[in-house]
């Protein structure tokens, strides 16, 4: 029995899309939570670890109900503390976010009751929800692999609730307890400092800029990361890892959707499709392919009923990628 956790927030969304429609959803955690849960049916079990307010407390587990893989015995409302978020998209992939709640972070004590689990999937949304030394706790005391999505480092919040992109200044200090490393183009932009920044780069994104890639690659997995993936909005993901001395690279086409409704939570279902991938084949091909399919899967929709069986994705990911 396949055993997975996904720790962050369980946010109370609010989306505007770019196509002029109001989505109230709960977001984040859930999206690859219940990814997972359909992929793993009687095979696994998936472990959302979270903390909520006690008004929303109900209403998840309510979402989580229909899934009889879903242990929700981690989400926690004690602290009364949980996420609430406004997202407004300018275009398919730009959005203003703004935040106006801050759920309690996770720390080492939420995650010493579980047992045998194969990966751990962290998807922070905000710098402060996950504790370094949740992580360090976990390389010491327990067995599974870590996947970790840099959205949360990459990001932060001023006192008017309005969120920004950060630098990931101590990345280095996180890398040695990170076995798979996710991030969009723009926050690898976020993570690759340089010793001096001019004024306009402080302030801009680029997003054809990729030739900083391959010296990052060399530095991340130089710091202990097994594998390193990096998103490419629609044209797919680039992925490194090492064989020996040598780096390897490899690039793996997108799973084509002609129609974009929400693109909230693609990043979050992408490294649930990694987890996937490594518990379920050992395979970071395999993994790069079910993670494609996982974020286009949640283009597709304002539900959950987005996500697939495993019999129906792997349909999809043979019909793309080939058998």
């Amino acid at each position: 029995m396949i055993k997975i956790a996904v720790l962050g927030p369980i946010p109370r969304d609010t989306i505007y899309t770019h196509h002029q429609e109001i989505i109230k959803k709960y977001g984040c955690v859930s999206h690859p939570v219940i990814a997972l849960a359909k992929l793993l049916k009687d095979d696994g079990e998936v472990y959302p670890v979270s903390h909520v307010h006690k008004a929303d407390y109900n209403n998840i587990l309510e979402v989580f109900k229909p899934y009889t893989n879903i242990n929700t015995s981690f989400i926690s409302d004690e602290a009364d503390r949980g996420t609430v978020i406004e997202l407004k998209f300018i275009d398919q992939n730009n959005r203003i976010e703004r935040q106006t709640a801050c759920m309690k972070p996770i720390i080492s004590a939420d995650v010493k009751p579980l047992k045998d689990i194969d990966v751990y999937v962290f998807v922070p949304i905000t710098d402060f929800e996950i504790s370094l030394n949740t992580l360090k706790y976990i390389k010491k005391k327990k067995k599974g692999l870590i996947v970790f999505d840099a959205h949360g480092p990459t990001t932060s919040m001023g006192m008017t609730g309005d969120r920004y992109r950060k630098f990931w200044v101590d990345m280095d200090e996180w890398l040695r307890y990170i076995d798979i490393l996710k991030m969009n183009l723009e926050e690898s932009q976020a993570c690759w400092l340089k010793k001096e920044y001019s004024s306009d780069e402080m302030s801009s994104y680029e997003e054809d800029k990729t030739d900083h890639l391959d010296e990052m690659a060399i530095h991340v997995l130089d710091k202990g990361v097994k594998y390193f993936y990096v998103t490419l909005d629609a044209k797919g993901c680039v992925f490194y890892h090492k064989e020996g001395d040598e780096i390897k690279k490899q690039f793996v086409k997108s799973v084509y959707v002609d129609h974009v409704v929400d693109t909230t939570g693609c990043g979050d279902s992408f490294a649930g499709g990694l987890a996937y991938g490594f518990a379920v084949y050992k395979d970071p091909i395999k993994a790069a392919q079910f993670a494609n399919a996982l974020g286009a899967l949640r283009t597709q929709g304002k539900t959950f009923d987005v996500f697939k069986s495993r019999q129906d994705t792997e349909a999809l990911i043979s019909e793309y990628y080939g058998a």
